[in-house]
C-alpha cells in the first residue's frame, strides 16, 4: 500500500501526530494511522513501547507479547489485512505518554533509517514472512517468564523489532540479522531464568 509507512520514522511521525490531536491514543487509532496491511510496522512498534521507559509498567510487557502472537499469527496465515479484537483497539495510553515514548527513541529512529533499506528484498517476501512470524511469535512467548526479571524483556522484544523492521522497510540482510538476534536472545532469555 503507497501510504504505509516505509521507516520507523515514519511510524513515529503518524503516531506523534495522533497524540498531537488526541488526549489518548488507542490501538485502533494507530492501526488506522499506519495502515491496515503492513504488519511490519506493529512489529516495530510494540517492541518500542516494551524498551521504552512506559514498558516498566506491571502486566505491559505480557500483554505487549499477547498482541505480537495475534499479529505473528495473522501473518502465518497468510491474512493481508490487519485484525485485533475490539478490547485490544479500544486499550488507549495519554498522549502525554505517547510523546513522551516517541520522543525517546528518535534519535533510534534516525540511526535504523540510515542503516536499513532495501537490501536483499527477496528475502521480506513469501515464506520469509511466515518463518519472521513463527519467530516472533517464539519470542513473544519468551516474553512472560521474563518480565520477572529488570530489563530481561528487552532481547527478545529488539529480536521482533528487528523482524518488523526488516518486513517494513524491506530489507532481507536484516531479517537475517533479527533471526541471529531472535537466537541469541532465546540463549540470553535461558540463562537469565537459570540464574534467577
Amino acid at each position: 500500500m503507497a501510504d504505509d509507512p516505509h521507516s520507523v520514522s515514519d511510524i513515529l511521525d503518524r503516531i506523534a501526530d495522533l497524540a498531537d490531536k488526541e488526549d489518548n491514543v488507542a490501538v485502533g487509532d494507530v492501526v488506522k494511522a499506519l495502515g491496515s496491511r503492513g504488519f511490519g510496522p506493529f512489529l516495530v512498534v510494540i517492541p518500542l513501547i516494551d524498551i521504552s521507559p512506559i514498558g516498566s509498567i506491571p502486566g505491559l510487557p505480557t500483554a505487549m507479547a499477547i498482541v505480537v502472537v495475534l499479529i505473528a499469527c495473522q501473518m502465518v496465515l497468510g491474512r493481508e489485512h490487519l485484525w485485533l479484537p475490539g478490547v485490544v483497539e479500544r486499550r488507549a495510553i495519554t498522549s502525554a505518554k505517547v510523546k513522551k515514548a516517541t520522543g525517546k527513541v528518535r534519535g533510534v529512529a534516525r540511526v535504523l533509517d540510515r542503516w536499513f533499506h532495501g537490501r536483499l528484498p527477496a528475502l521480506t517476501k513469501g515464506p520469509f514472512v511466515r518463518a519472521a512470524a513463527v519467530g516472533c511469535i517464539v519470542m513473544a512467548m519468551c516474553v512472560p517468564p521474563l518480565e520477572l526479571l529488570p530489563l530481561a524483556t528487552t532481547a527478545p522484544m529488539l529480536a521482533i523489532a528487528a523482524f518488523g523492521l526488516a518486513l517494513t522497510v524491506r530489507d532481507g540482510a536484516l531479517m537475517i540479522a533479527a533471526s541471529v538476534l531472535a537466537i541469541a536472545a532465546v540463549g540470553i532469555g535461558f540463562g537469565a531464568l537459570l540464574n534467577k
